[in-house]
């Protein structure tokens, strides 16, 4: 099994939207059972919630379900136990690198994938409101990782 995870700030935005998005995509591929998909933030302040209200309305839009995604800060255990550490932008990569004790995980951006915005950063729409922006971001994205995971395991 291969295993996802998912890493924004406060795990309500973005990562929640990649989780249930790439479950879709991982769903609608037959490979539900093979990849194992999950988000979290890097620091706490909404543990426990649901996603925010423009995440939740971006996915339906896109007939995305988003049901059981629910905020949780990443924990130690996270590094030992995911084959991928997939994170929204430059501050989360480098908070996950200085925290990765060892080299378990492969550690990226999540548009490091896009097929034409390799190496950015997927912007924060906690204030700005700009939910399908990043939405239309991480799809093409998540997408070509999809690909790149069925092709390593071919």
């Amino acid at each position: 099994m291969t295993r996802v995870l998912f890493v924004c700030t406060g795990n309500i935005c973005r990562s929640p939207m990649a989780e249930a998005m790439f479950r879709s995509m991982v769903g609608e591929a037959g490979l539900a059972d093979r990849i194992l998909i999950d988000s979290a933030g890097t620091d706490d302040w909404h543990a426990g919630e649901g996603p925010h209200r423009g995440t939740l309305e971006a996915l339906a839009r896109h007939g995305i379900p988003a049901a059981g995604l629910t905020s949780r800060p990443l924990e130690d255990a996270d590094y030992r136990s995911w084959d991928y550490i997939l994170v929204m932008d430059a501050d989360h990569l480098a908070y996950v690198r200085s925290h990765n004790p060892g080299d378990r995980a492969v550690v990226k951006r999540v548009l490091d994938f896009h097929p034409s915005q390799a190496g950015g950063d997927v912007p924060d729409p906690y204030l700005t409101g700009r939910f399908e922006e990043v939405y239309l971001l991480l799809e093409p994205a998540l997408r070509q990782f999809l690909k790149t995971l069925q092709q390593s395991a071919e």
